[in-house]
């Protein structure tokens, strides 16, 4: 797109209201939650889903998930468009998601920085990218596809990894810039991504976060890691999402909020699933810290006009 961003115009009666999202901390949606959620009190938050679990035309899951977003703002998360895949995106996928899309209004819509496919092979994992001009071409172009599909810009997170390849020319940072600049796409920053990113290469997240691109943040998540070792014995993090967020995510995100001021921020917990009240302690915790920064923006906000 030349480096400019696309414009994209949304004209169209909305189904749902139109929950507002900012400075506001959510969690991932379980089913299982529902009856205490509706019955809990007033609706605040957001509930983040995974599109490809509603990707059918009907049943229980889209029963549950319009109950969800009459009360709650909706993120809708892509996992599986392999955005970073050598080949063409799944125009049928692609079909299903814009389906998604139009069908709940959802406040955020974000993929992975990442691929999944090859040829007809489906990886239940999400891989790693060499970062490259020419990769940096073909995401861009991907992202371009998706975001004129759906008909508005999306968010592109940032991956965990554990493998770096030896081509690339760019750090990530400036591949996730390079993606901005071309697309007009916004950031999800995954902050527990970036500490196991961090510790399983042994650089330093505060530096990796004084790189990224915090300006285009459109949404952040915090997750729980698995510890394990490496072949050498040596400390090795999995982005596994089972349990609590770490205290040295907590740090983090306490300095980006401090930064950026408060962004949507999603508590995700996908297996070993907690009892409602454990899950949305987490995302009090989050809120906390979202509250105490926007107070401390809007006095600054004085200040400035003050002065």
């Amino acid at each position: 797109m030349n480096g400019l961003a696309p414009s994209f115009r949304i004209s169209k009666t909305s189904r749902f209201p139109a929950h507002p999202i900012a400075g506001l901390a959510g969690t991932s949606f379980k089913h299982e939650h529902l009856p205490v959620i509706l019955g809990d009190g007033p609706k605040d938050g957001f509930f983040e889903v995974h599109a490809e679990n509603y990707m059918g035309a009907g049943g229980p899951p889209h029963d549950a998930l319009a109950r969800i977003r009459r009360d709650f703002p909706v993120s809708l998360h892509g996992v599986c468009m392999s955005i970073g895949g050598p080949r063409p995106l799944d125009k049928v996928h692609l079909g299903r998601f814009k389906a998604l899309v139009d069908r709940y209004e959802p406040a955020l819509v974000s993929e992975h920085l990442a691929w999944s496919t090859h040829d007809t092979t489906f990886y239940n994992d999400l891989l790693p990218l060499p970062y490259t001009p020419a990769t940096v071409s073909r995401v861009a172009n991907h992202i371009d596809e998706m975001q004129e599909t759906i008909g508005r810009p999306i968010l592109i997170e940032n991956p965990s990894t554990y493998v770096l390849f030896a081509e690339s020319t760019m750090s990530e940072t400036d591949f996730i810039g390079a993606l901005v600049q071309r697309t007009g796409c916004g950031l999800l920053l995954d902050v527990n991504n970036v500490f196991v990113s961090a510790t399983n290469h042994g650089y330093s997240a505060l530096s990796y976060l004084a790189d990224f691109p915090l300006a285009h943040v459109g949404e952040i998540h915090l997750a729980g890691h698995a510890e394990q070792a490496d072949d050498e014995g040596d400390l090795l993090l999995i982005d596994s999402h089972d349990g609590p967020v770490a205290d040295a995510v907590w740090k983090l995100f306490d300095i980006v909020i401090g930064r950026c001021g408060p962004l949507p921020t999603l508590i995700e917990w996908d297996s070993a699933i907690p009892e409602w009240p454990v899950l949305k302690a987490e995302a009090a915790a989050a809120q906390a810290i979202l509250d105490h920064h926007a107070d401390s923006h809007h006095l600054l906000g004085k200040a400035h006009a003050a002065g």
